[in-house]
């Protein structure tokens, strides 16, 4: 199949602000799976990085100039904000995308305990590492961006043996993948994307995740109905978390916690209104770069089911 590899090249004086809202209108149409070009702080491989960009690909059909209308249009608007942004597109592809990108990926340490692998990097595990071996493919989701990693080390804090773990948005799996590794017994994740989803199976197969004990399914919270959980992880972006927080603690176990990130400071506040209008209760922040996690518990005294 060929593809279109669609790349939002932007310059702002807030770099982490751009990189939100131009993630937030691809999302908006459709488009899951992205591949941030953003400098880390620290990060050895920052010399790779050229120009900031966000990234996405998508099947190059006759719908494809109509969609390219629609990101021009919308992030365009964002000049009003003080961010430029230029579309560049290539044809590619799939087998040739699947390799040119894999060099930028590298062993990333997310705690003292959990390394993020490339399948196709070597590493030699010491003690009791968890080593999360990942091909995120066309999915969103391979520990090196802060809210990932943020993710990793609130699930890492607060999941307990048995627990059970709904991921919203799986992207590669990562999540999931972690949880398990860390003694989830039953795992659910959901994503819109149908690509995700074949991606976040195979990456919790090359796990040796119990397939008896997980489900990755194309689904909104509303279709899991009235399931429950121990843990829900959600990285997504801050008015999508605003937008659903009442499903996500409609589907909490009494005394669950929810972690929530793909939050940028600046729209901190927003998130933290919402939790208090929820009654929900904030047990954790953890700050990483411009970007924040915030753990918040279903209080134990609220009824099973209770919205």
């Amino acid at each position: 199949m060929k593809w279109l590899h669609i790349k939002a090249i932007f310059e702002s004086d807030d770099i982490d602000l751009a990189e939100e809202l131009v993630s937030e209108i691809f999302f908006s149409l459709g488009l899951s799976g992205v591949e941030c070009n953003i400098p880390i702080s620290g990060s050895p491989f920052n010399k790779n990085i050229k120009e900031n960009s966000i990234a996405t690909y998508i099947p190059d059909t006759d719908s494809a100039p109509e969609l390219l209308k629609k990101i021009a249009s919308e992030t365009l608007s964002l000049d009003k904000s003080g961010i430029k942004v230029r579309i560049a597109t290539s044809n590619i592809a799939e087998e040739d995308w699947t390799e040119s990108w894999k060099e930028f990926f590298h062993v990333t340490r997310i705690t003292s305990n959990i390394i993020v692998k490339p399948e196709w990097r070597d590493y030699q595990t010491e003690n009791n590492e968890i080593v999360i071996e990942l091909d995120p493919g066309m999915a969103f989701g391979t520990g090196t961006h802060p809210t990932t990693a943020l993710c990793i080390k609130m699930i890492e804090q607060y999941l307990k043996p048995d627990d059970s773990f709904l991921d919203v948005g799986t992207g590669s799996g990562i999540l999931m993948i972690a949880a398990a590794k860390l003694g989830a017994n039953h795992l659910i994740g959901i994503d819109n994307d149908d690509v995700a989803i074949k991606i976040a199976k195979k990456n919790l197969d090359k796990n040796n995740i119990d397939p008896d004990t997980f489900q990755v399914s194309l689904n909104t919270l509303e279709d899991l109905g009235s399931a429950e959980f121990d843990i829900i992880a959600a990285n997504i972006l801050a008015h999508v978390i605003i937008d659903i927080l009442p499903e996500i603690k409609a589907r909490l176990n009494p005394g669950g916690i929810a972690i929530l990130s793909g939050i940028i400071k600046e729209k901190e506040k927003l998130v933290l209104s919402c939790i208090s209008e929820n009654k929900l209760e904030l047990i954790d922040k953890k700050y990483q770069e411009d970007w924040v996690a915030i753990s918040v518990r279903k209080s134990i005294s609220q009824l099973r089911n209770q919205g």
